[in-house]
């Protein structure tokens, strides 16, 4: 009886000390984030105060206090503006097909990396299509300015090989939409096929195993096993990535575009800044890009709860 109320006791301590361990481990971790929180509220949060101007018609020598107030003013000239519906439409293609090619090509090309058996020569192909992650796209674009050229090394080489004209790359609408996806898509694939392998590390050997036993060859393998075991790691990036359909990458389009395409080529976050910081219009530039984070917001959590409800992911 005295041994059953000991073991009892130790039990209920034991309990007790996972409790409190359990309570002071989070504070830990929040500890740890308390840096980067400081800064996203110092610098995401605190100038979130200059949305005022969109009801505004600011003027800096006035300031917020002084400018006077115009309400929906600008977001009606917004929506008016059938510019501003076509940048819209210019960002959603951007933004949907890059979203679809980042997704599309890493996972094939994860599938084709998993079946090389030399594992030498499978670091060195990760390591060669990981590297362009790392460049800044100020660094790429320089390169690509100049090999995409009229005279440059691309042209040339379709001229001398299929005797046709240059093809104008930057200056040229529909080839600029081109360019600026395969760049995309060159650039970041390579860090998106991490994630698949890592997916395709946690597949249990056994099934192959087994699989093998009942006589099925490595495309069936593959058809049954492997591809299956993505689809949820792929939804989970899919759904997540929705939060993004309003952001075309703005690095990318900056460094590329001219005004020959902006019918083509001009999106909302480089429309922003031209209408802000070159042409002064500070209200009217605070309303459409307010608007963008409204809607961003609004995707990001819809695709939180995507997430969830088909892949059982959360972050919070």
């Amino acid at each position: 009886m005295e041994a059953n109320l000991s073991e009892r006791t130790n039990k209920t301590e034991a309990r007790g000390g996972k409790r409190k361990r359990g309570r002071r481990q989070p504070w830990i971790l929040h500890l740890m984030v308390l840096p980067a929180a400081v800064m996203v509220f110092i610098f995401s949060y605190i100038p979130m105060s200059g949305i005022v101007m969109a009801f505004q018609d600011y003027k800096p020598a006035l300031g917020f206090a002084e400018s006077p107030w115009v309400g929906l003013k600008h977001f009606q000239y917004m929506w008016e503006n059938e510019y501003f519906l076509k940048i819209t439409g210019n960002t959603l293609f951007f933004a949907c097909t890059k979203i679809v090619m980042n997704l599309i090509v890493p996972f094939v090309f994860a599938l084709l990396l998993n079946e090389v058996r030399k594992m030498a020569l499978k670091r060195s192909i990760q390591t060669l299509v990981y590297l362009p992650h790392f460049l800044s796209w100020v660094t790429l674009s320089g390169i690509l300015i100049d090999m995409l050229a009229q005279t440059g090394l691309i042209n040339q080489f379709i001229v001398h090989l299929f005797g046709t004209k240059p093809i104008f790359f930057l200056g040229d609408g529909n080839w600029f939409r081109f360019t600026i996806i395969v760049s995309d898509v060159w650039k970041e694939f390579g860090f998106n096929t991490i994630i698949f392998l890592a997916a395709l590390s946690g597949i249990n050997p056994a099934l192959y195993e087994a699989a093998e036993v009942d006589g099925a060859t490595r495309w069936k393998q593959t058809l049954h096993i492997t591809i299956p075991s993505l689809v949820p790691i792929a939804i989970v990036i899919a759904t997540l990535a929705l939060g993004n359909v309003l952001n075309a990458n703005f690095d990318q389009i900056f460094n590329l575009y001219s005004p020959l395409i902006y019918q083509q080529g001009d999106i909302i976050d480089t429309f922003v800044y031209r209408e802000g910081l070159l042409s002064g219009q500070f209200s009217f530039a605070t309303a459409v890009n307010l608007f963008k984070s409204v809607i961003s917001l609004i995707l990001i959590a819809v695709s939180y709860r995507l997430a969830y409800r088909f892949a059982g992911y959360r972050i919070f």
